[in-house]
């Protein structure tokens, strides 16, 4: 069945396009932060012994003419909660009068948020330095009370006072990759690779096709170039910096002859999968894992009977040009019915003894 995924992948590759595995530098989700008094509670909010919202709760009514004198004239006040709110931003920005769904969570004894209502409240970006109110929430607030009672959802709850725009194009002196192929006054983008395709052969390819489209003179033909693994930096032609959107609509939807995959191994502990992508090959080694023996060396010949035991085996290419496939011992696994969990373990001791020809990547 591995066979067969691999197979596939490999033949829809052409058909891959330059975004499928990159995105650009800025383009990426944002949230905004505030704190709240959800109103309308029957009787589930936090409660006047609860100072935190109480707080807040006196300072809203001093707003509106009706100053509190003593706390204590509040502490029968459970119809109230304090609590966080967030909304998150869409990666491409956002302009002046959208509109965002809006979570809010419990900060103190409310027991549930089910019937309450968020009184308006400012939405700034999350860290001390900036304190601008990007957004009004407030609206009725959804519960899953058989989930978590304690936290909710105002849909479209979040009304935006300005405009959030991603730039994603930058001076070449404003770029943190400062190569000497940069120009100061030219303008850049930058393609990151995805974690999962990320690697100098990838970056390079991808910069060699760009440069092999690119249309300009030939002494400016070098367009782009891999800063890193992870990074491409393209530089936007002088009559496109206007108006670069088109021109990196064109760049992403290059097609995407990939290099030679990557030996790797991913492993997935939750779901107990097993992915292998490239030649990934493993050293000889003799396998002994719960009560199982396994070695990767070459079956005996006729002119060799096998005496004692009988070991299962993978075959081993002693002209050492292909070396034994991580794929060939997996197979024998499974026809020994040996657990997918098994295979893991045995997988992590193959890379931890440096008999493992590949990358090993581990989800938990």
């Amino acid at each position: 069945m591995t066979a067969c995924l691999v197979g596939l992948a490999a033949a829809g590759a052409g058909a891959a396009k330059v975004s499928d595995i990159t995105h650009l530098k800025g383009q990426r989700v944002n949230r905004l932060v505030g704190m709240g008094l959800v109103t309308g509670l029957k009787g589930t909010g936090d409660g006047g012994a609860f100072m935190p919202a109480v707080r807040p709760l006196a300072s809203f009514l001093e707003q509106f003419s009706n100053p509190v004198a003593k706390f204590e004239e509040l502490k029968d006040s459970k119809n109230v909660a304090i609590v966080a709110v967030e909304a998150t931003l869409p990666e491409f920005g956002v302009r002046e009068g959208d509109r965002l769904d809006v979570r809010v969570t419990s900060l103190g004894a409310a027991k549930s948020l089910l019937g309450g209502r968020l009184l308006t409240c400012p939405l700034q970006g999350p860290t001390k330095q900036d304190q601008f109110n990007y957004a009004l929430a407030s609206g009725a607030v959804v519960v899953d009370e058989l989930a978590v009672p304690t936290a909710g959802v105002i849909r479209q709850g979040a009304v935006l006072e300005a405009n959030i725009i991603h730039n994603f194009v930058a001076a070449g002196r404003e770029l943190d990759h400062q190569l000497a192929w940069v120009e100061p006054d030219a303008h850049y983008f930058t393609l990151v690779l995805d974690d999962a395709h990320a690697g100098y052969a990838m970056a390079h390819a991808i910069a060699q096709i760009i440069n092999e489209d690119a249309s300009e003179p030939a002494e400016l033909s070098v367009v782009a170039v891999a800063a890193d693994a992870k990074n491409v930096l393209v530089r936007v032609p002088s009559v496109e910096r206007d108006s670069p959107a088109g021109y990196i609509a064109h760049i992403e939807s290059l097609p995407l002859f990939a290099p030679e995959t990557e030996a790797r191994v991913r492993i997935n502990r939750k779901t107990s999968s097993i992915v292998v992508t490239g030649d990934v090959e493993i050293l000889p080694v003799v396998v002994a894992h719960s009560g199982l023996s396994i070695t990767t060396a070459a079956p005996p010949g006729p002119e060799q009977p096998p005496t004692g035991e009988v070991k299962p085996f993978v075959p081993l290419d002693t002209t050492r040009i292909g070396g034994t496939k991580l794929v060939d011992l997996l197979t024998a696994l499974d026809q020994l019915k040996v657990p997918t969990r098994d295979q893991i373990e045995i997988i992590e001791e193959l890379d931890k003894t440096g008999k493992l020809l590949g990358r090993l990547l581990i989800e938990e």
